[in-house]
């Protein structure tokens, strides 16, 4: 009887339930199963145990991309945050028709596609006739081709991430300044607080569950990094990364072992190597959280 009852529900969850099977479960138990596997989708799997992971860290072109990986990290992420705060303070600054302007002009850049906001800074960085070279030629600066000078390609990179992520992260900052009882800055203000003050004593406090949030997503997003710069070098299966490989990250890498060299079995390898360490970063932070927490 309670089967019979039970039915229709369960009959409701079923097609979520074959679909998440379909393209989530089985892909990723049939990936582990490639890893250690040499296989090239042409010819029967053989399995060759940990060789692949082997090969994987071993490599030279894994130390490159674990490189760039970790300063585009350091760099971006504090970075990214700090700007969108400043933003999301700039905008609650306004009311009205300006916070609408402004909240909206500050939000564009993300949801323009990848390969438009990496055409047009291609267009912003070109050498001679670039805005950016454009401005700088007016303090005196010669011309610097940003996306081929191995010493500010990253820096490049990391210019347009912030561009593109600042403004989703100002929206979910600034829905945070909302909630913040006025309360706290008169206080603030009563006791003398200056400007400065007041964020770093009652903005940033109270700001913290948000910030983490966003400094997570960032972190986790920033490990994945893979469509800003492979357009931003023009890269393809069997040459990315740009110029002795300064941008190359792990996504690029796994690509271009599948796709152009054709190992599969060893870009599956590169996968769950990488999705450890995501994992592992992420429950670090979850437990410094935890364990700076007051109970």
């Amino acid at each position: 009887m309670n089967a019979r009852r039970l039915l229709p529900h369960y009959a409701m969850v079923l097609p979520f339930a074959l679909l998440f099977a379909a393209f989530f479960l089985y892909p990723i138990i049939s990936g582990f199963y490639y890893s250690f596997h040499e296989w090239n989708a042409a010819t029967e799997p053989h399995f060759i145990g940990l060789a692949n992971y082997e090969a994987v860290l071993k490599s030279r072109d894994f130390s490159r991309a674990m490189t760039n990986l970790g300063l585009y990290i350091a760099i971006t992420v504090p970075l990214g945050i700090a700007v969108a705060l400043a933003l999301a303070l700039l905008v609650d600054s306004f009311t009205g028709f300006w916070a609408n302007f402004f909240r909206s002009a500050f939000f564009l850049p993300v949801v323009l596609p990848a390969f438009l906001a990496a055409t047009i800074w291609r267009w912003m960085y070109a050498p001679n006739f670039g805005l950016v070279n454009m401005i700088l030629g007016w303090f005196g600066v010669p011309s610097i081709n940003f996306l081929n000078d191995t010493s500010t390609m990253l820096y490049a990179l990391i210019a347009v991430d912030v561009w593109v992520s600042a403004g989703f992260n100002m929206v979910i900052l600034l829905a945070g300044l909302k909630n913040i009882p006025q309360d706290l800055y008169e206080a603030a203000r009563l006791d003398g607080a200056s400007r400065l003050q007041q964020v770093r004593y009652v903005t940033i406090p109270m700001l913290a569950p948000i910030l983490f949030f966003v400094f997570t997503y960032g972190f986790i997003s920033a490990l994945q990094v893979f469509d800003v710069p492979w357009l931003l070098t023009g890269s393809s299966f069997t040459a990315y990364g740009g110029r002795r490989s300064a941008l190359m990250f792990p996504v690029m890498d796994m690509m271009g072992r599948a796709f152009g060299a054709v190992r599969f079995g060893e870009a599956t390898a590169y996968g769950f190597i990488l999705t450890f360490v995501i994992i592992l970063f992420t429950a670090l932070m979850f437990g410094l959280r935890a364990w700076r927490t007051p109970k």
